[in-house]
């Protein structure tokens, strides 16, 4: 076998759905190739995942500049290796190489992104999806769109499905983080849950007006998360910012979010372009009913095991919240679909997947 090679910048950068998932698959290709090399620059924030997969520090520079200029550097100390990217940017120059693009939703709206990062990614992801050996994207509705708007073979995309982690399906006790989570931000009536970073595809404004909207005391709307530099922001009306029953709780750990998600009334995911959307599979999984967006890649991960709603009417949103509020059986059965249904997703299945198309190009000579 030839060396294959991952590129590990993920690693450098805040944890969300696409770190999570070169996170996960990346733990699982270590398990089975025991030559791979995971090749990073500095600045690792993920430090316990970077001592697992015993990272190689490289360089001098970091982000673009380093994916770019010195990762096809480290490439070509070695004879045809194979270097997979999993967070939609790799090296333009460097043709022996197989890309993750998750989603395409910097070219369809380019205004929730910010105006450098939007320019970047129009300008680079087309040119490394025509220069990759493979492409991969992590859904039926993704690959559609890639092949219209990259115009790019469909046998050339693969889809590898974001999966779940055990740690998700396990009871975590009222003791430790979890307790004081729940004290520090006055959890003490039953709470809807959402989760997501705070960026405008997530249609927050909506959700929060949509709550607001229901003017009822005796549930809190609670949302876990952060901002990422790369999206535009957005403005929340002081009427959000000043109810106390709305708590951002911003990053929580991992413990903490299966604890949240397993004891709220019910999750809300009511985002606008998703090419997978994590969250929902997730509290699923936590056995949380789940009300999320009518689009075509929610659906696709969620099947019937959710309520649908129509982001883009507040009305609607609103009430989506009061039937899963007011009708306790509903929640149940989505709770059992919604367990069902996460057992279709899994890291195990989606890396299997990913080892057999390298090893289908190992065999194939594609290589040479």
């Amino acid at each position: 076998m030839e060396q294959l090679i991952v590129n590990a910048r993920f690693l450098t950068q805040k944890v969300a759905g696409v770190q999570r998932f070169a996170i996960e698959l990346s733990l699982l290709l270590k398990k089975h190739f025991k030559q791979v090399i995971f090749v990073s620059p500095n600045r690792i924030l993920n430090e316990h995942i970077a001592k697992k997969l015993d990272v190689v520090i490289f360089g001098k520079t970091t982000g673009h500049i380093w994916e770019q200029i010195e990762l096809p550097i480290f490439c070509a100390k070695y004879t045809n290796a194979l270097l997979i990217n999993f967070c939609n940017t790799a090296p333009l120059l460097y043709k022996k190489k197989i890309v993750c693009i998750h989603d395409l939703g910097f070219m369809h709206n380019p205004e929730w992104f910010n105006k450098k990062f939007s320019l970047l990614y129009n300008f680079l992801i087309p040119k490394i999806a025509k220069t990759s050996l493979k492409i991969i994207t992590v859904s039926e509705y993704s690959k559609k769109d890639i092949i219209q708007e990259l115009v790019i073979d469909h046998d050339r995309i693969s889809v590898i499905y974001n999966g779940v982690a055990q740690f998700f399906k396990k009871q975590w006790p009222n003791e430790n983080n979890n307790l004081h989570l729940l004290r520090e931000n006055n959890l003490d009536i039953p709470y809807i849950l959402s989760v997501s970073s705070l960026d405008p595809r997530k249609n927050f404004p909506a959700l929060i007006r949509a709550f607001l909207d229901l003017n009822n005391q005796s549930v809190k709307l609670v949302i876990v998360g952060g901002r990422y530099k790369s999206f535009a922001g957005f403005e929340l009306d002081n009427d959000s910012i000043d109810s106390k029953l709305i708590e951002f709780v911003g990053y929580v750990s991992d413990e903490e979010l299966v604890y949240l998600y397993q004891n709220a009334l019910f999750f809300v995911y009511p985002s606008l372009f998703e090419g997978f959307g994590i969250p929902p599979l997730e509290a699923m999984a936590s056995g949380c009913p789940t009300l999320v967006s009518d689009i075509p890649s929610i659906k696709e991960v969620c099947g019937e095991a959710s309520h649908y709603i129509n982001p883009t009417e507040v009305e609607s949103i609103t009430d989506g919240m009061k039937k899963l509020i007011n009708n306790p059986d509903l929640r149940q059965q989505l709770v059992k679909k919604g367990l069902e249904r996460a057992e279709l997703f899994s890291w195990e299945a989606s890396a299997k997947k990913l080892i057999n198309l390298i090893n289908e190009f190992y065999s194939e000579s594609n290589l040479d």
